[in-house]
């Protein structure tokens, strides 16, 4: 039903590298292409491969060059009014915002880009833009606002049959399984997304999907083994491919399934590695998630309960400016846990907390990212990406 997996961003000169790719085997061809396109000229293949350098350097966590790439890649296209490379260098500038925690930019640039996608006739990119989106509303913990829409593209992926993109759907649909407590649905989709994944030789998807499984066979099942050892296989092809903010995730990950083992001592020096991993990417989200972990450890290892307190409600704080709800959950969670509820109720991480919530309510975001028309993209988001072209124009010329 599927055939093998392909990287659509790789395009121009470069479609003949592998989504299986290293990052830094694309980085240097898609450098070399880049230059030989810019000494010859040629703005259109400027643009595409300046594509693959941008989210190579994205995937590797070099956030200011990967920046300073999908702007470039976007007036390239710009300057020849290639709608379709347009697209792809604003999906690539709005998963950058995504992985930087700079979600309200990442819903603008990712809207646009559908838009931009739907005019220009790419029907790929149109479709990894609103991927983007969903995916940007479902890591903030809107599941009411973006469920459907990762339904809808499900569907499609799999009438097209599309490997690669039916195993992202799957992937997510299965976190929203697993964040409600479905832990039986998300395990049977993260299971299939591992299989059509490693028919279509798609080792990135893979090694998501494993860490996946990983999860829910700890959560559920409390099988620490075969949880570590699913990592370790996914582990493996992330430092194979370079895959930078997977392996921190991946690292991330162990540390839950240890600290849920009550392996507190090796919980914090995962945690540790994958802090520090985190921060030399700027990757804000992998940060605080993994800040809460460590504190959660750190505690049972015989923090005081002033310094935790005082941890978890900073962290409350920088959870609510990042715009995680459902992570905010989480926190509270973690004071319960911890026996540290009748410290939760003052302090500026409260103030914090009333304020995102209000600041959510204001923003809608299915709305605020165009969600709302869901696949179509009507005249509402047309209007919207008209309008955001003028900030657009402003960010790129940064």
């Amino acid at each position: 039903m599927y055939g093998k997996a392909f990287a659509p961003e790789y395009q121009g000169a470069l479609t003949t590298l592998s989504v299986n790719s290293s990052l830094t085997e694309v980085l240097a061809a898609g450098t070399r292409q880049l230059r030989e396109a810019e000494r010859a000229g040629e703005h259109g293949e400027a643009a595409r491969s300046g594509l693959a350098v941008a989210e190579a350097h994205r995937r590797l966590g070099q956030i200011g060059e990967a920046d300073r790439a999908w702007k470039a890649s976007y007036r390239a296209a710009r300057a020849v009014g290639d709608q379709g490379a347009m697209a792809w260098a604003l999906w690539s500038g709005g998963t950058l915002a995504r992985q930087r925690g700079s979600f309200a930019l990442a819903r603008r640039l990712l809207g646009l880009a559908a838009e931009m996608g739907k005019r220009g006739g790419d029907v790929v990119v149109r479709g990894y833009s609103l991927a983007g989106l969903a995916e940007t509303g479902r890591i903030q913990g809107d599941y009411e606002a973006v469920a459907q829409l990762h339904e809808q593209l499900l569907a499609e992926a799999r009438r097209r049959g599309e490997a690669r993109h039916t195993v992202w759907a799957l992937e997510g649909i299965a976190q929203i399984h697993r964040q409600r407590g479905s832990y039986d649905s998300a395990y049977a989709m993260f299971e299939e997304a591992a299989a059509i994944a490693e028919g279509a030789d798609d080792r990135r998807g893979h090694a998501w999907a494993l860490r996946g499984l990983a999860d829910i066979v700890s959560a559920r099942d409390g099988d620490v083994e075969r949880a570590l050892a699913l990592l370790s296989e996914a582990e493996a092809v992330c430092r194979e491919m370079r895959l930078s903010s997977a392996l921190a995730y991946n690292h991330k990950m162990r540390g839950n399934v240890l600290y849920r083992a009550g392996r507190y001592t090796e919980a914090r020096d995962t945690y540790e590695l994958a802090l520090a991993e985190f921060r030399e990417m700027s990757e804000p989200r992998g940060e605080a998630l993994t800040r809460l972990g460590l504190a959660k450890s750190l505690a049972r290892l015989g923090r005081s309960r002033v310094e935790t307190a005082a941890e978890l409600d900073d962290l409350a704080g920088e959870l609510d400016r990042i715009g995680l709800r459902h992570a905010r959950q989480m926190v509270a969670r973690a004071r319960e846990e911890l026996g540290l509820r009748d410290q939760a109720e003052v302090g500026p991480g409260r103030q914090a907390e009333r304020t995102a919530r209000g600041q959510v309510g204001r923003e809608g975001l299915g709305e605020q990212a165009g969600l709302g028309d869901r696949a179509g993209l009507g005249d509402g988001a047309a209007r919207r990406a008209r309008a955001a072209d003028r900030g657009v124009r402003a960010e790129v010329a940064r």
